[in-house]
């Protein structure tokens, strides 16, 4: 716990000294305790049987889906804010590897969200279904549940993201996105078990684990084999990113911040959650098409040949080409194909304009260029957020999509954006680190000066050195 910050360190424990105090208040009031050890013994075997199934399932331990989530719902059902923290608190007596602090922690946020959740239950008309006769309806049972389910949902994401975002210390909504965002709404699914399992044990008692513990097995499998079916299809993109970025290194770290950049401006343009997950794919592997491209052609500094030109104009078309059997990544294929489009009709491949370019294509073109503007090249070092948001806006309606644009200036207003790298103290010597298409065909200002040099018959070496000098300056010199 030591390599913690401190302010994480300090949130760790405030949460378990909270935890503590809500389960010595529930086992001061507590009176049905054979109903609690039933439903703790639960908890605990759940646990220990998810880690063993996410082994056997995936090796690296990374599907978080438990089948004591239903037990917990039920206990709130059953036993109320009493007894609920006091059964979900002994998720942290589970068989498993974990440090002290976080098993501790752990305990006490189940605690706290049960807590929460039993007191939602009751508060919107939740009758408790131990114990007495109660009238299974809409208002007395099923909506209090629902009710509660998304309180300890929301209860437990906000105190799991704080504590990552403090021990990395990054955004809190970054974590939200890249963590809980695709488990919510299965994770609430999943839950609404509970209310079987409560209803079944308020009739017949514990027996009743033994008669609901198997379709809770059996959808904990069904979510565990998605969970590594998508952990599939990230090592099959991070093994295609890994190549690309070995043979062209100006694109390491590139792939993943145009998909950064991407997501941004889809969730601003209002596209369902579904095509932001295929949009995060499209931009990771927009330029995948360079495995085909020669590595003498993307490293090349200065003035391409026309058959070099032509070499990379095709990364689009064999990058489709590479993806096109990958069956999940769907409209990503599109947005892969097309990103070097432009709203003019002078991009490559097919030369389309305006609304024929796929929504996808439009978008990464943005991301696109914006990353390369606001990271290092060969040329130049580099530009602030600012200045590669002039040139965008500069480029609107002719290179790019407008309503791209100013998506990501507004999403950059509300997000922020981390800068790769910083202004260099020394900029490379013009004369040896010219831009060339090979690398830089995504950078607006370099693509437009490179095209009208290749359009030339004859370009001095002395011209192409001033480029990148004026390149290499500062917007408000210039």
């Amino acid at each position: 716990m030591r390599e913690l910050p401190i302010a994480a360190r300090l949130y760790i424990a405030a949460v378990i000294v909270l935890g503590a105090l809500v389960i010595a208040l529930g086992a001061a009031q507590m009176t049905r305790w054979s109903a609690v050890l039933a439903l703790a013994a639960l908890v605990v075997l759940g646990e220990g049987l998810s880690t063993l199934l996410a082994r056997s399932v995936n090796r690296n331990e990374g599907v978080g889906i438990s089948i004591s989530m239903p037990v917990t719902i039920a206990s709130v059902l059953l036993l109320g804010p009493v007894g609920a923290p006091l059964v979900t608190a002994c998720m942290a007596l589970a068989p498993i590897r974990t440090p002290w602090f976080k098993r501790a922690f752990n305990g006490a946020m189940g605690a706290l969200s049960a807590y929460a959740a039993g007191w939602v239950y009751l508060a919107v008309g939740g009758e408790l279904l131990l114990g007495g006769e109660v009238e299974f309806s809409l208002g007395h049972v099923l909506l209090p549940m629902i009710a509660a389910a998304l309180v300890f949902e929301a209860v437990n994401g906000l105190l799991m993201v704080s504590v990552i975002a403090l021990a990395e210390k990054v955004s809190p909504w970054r974590v939200w996105i890249g963590t809980m965002a695709e488990s919510a709404v299965p994770l609430f699914i999943y839950s609404t078990f509970g209310l079987l399992l409560a209803v079944v044990w308020a009739q017949i008692g514990p027996l009743s684990a033994l008669l609901v513990l198997a379709p809770l097995m059996v959808a904990r499998w069904v979510f565990a084999q998605f969970a590594a079916r998508q952990e599939a299809y990230e090592a099959t993109i991070r093994s295609l990113i890994q190549a690309v970025e070995t043979k062209d290194a100006y694109t390491r770290g590139h792939s993943v911040r145009v998909s950064r950049a991407s997501v941004l401006i889809g969730r601003r343009s209002g596209l369902r959650e579904d095509r932001v997950a295929s949009l995060r794919y499209a931009g990771m592997l927009h330029d995948v098409g360079k495995l085909s491209v020669p590595t003498s052609v993307l490293q090349k500094s200065g003035r391409l040949t026309d058959d070099e030109y032509s070499a990379i104009q095709l990364h689009p078309l064999l990058g489709r080409d590479i993806t096109k059997d990958l069956e999940f990544l769907g409209e990503a294929i599109e947005g892969i194909h097309y990103h070097h489009e432009r709203i003019d009709g002078r991009g490559y491949p097919e030369g389309r304009k305006g609304s024929e370019i796929p929504e996808f294509a439009r978008i990464i073109a943005v991301a696109d260029a914006f990353d390369s503007m606001t990271t290092t090249r060969s040329y130049r070092g580099a530009r602030s957020v600012a200045d590669a948001i002039d040139e965008l806006r500069r480029c609107k309606g002719s290179q790019f999509d407008p309503v791209m644009v100013e998506a990501l200036v507004a999403a950059l207003d509300t997000d922020g954006w981390d800068a790769a790298d910083t202004f260099p103290t020394e900029l490379p010597t013009p004369s040896v680190a010219l831009p060339s298409l090979g690398s830089d065909d995504d950078d607006p200002t370099a693509a437009d000066h490179l095209a009208q040099a290749r359009d030339s018959d004859e370009v001095a070496e002395d011209e192409l050195a001033e480029l990148a000098r004026v390149l290499a300056e500062p917007e408000a010199e210039r």
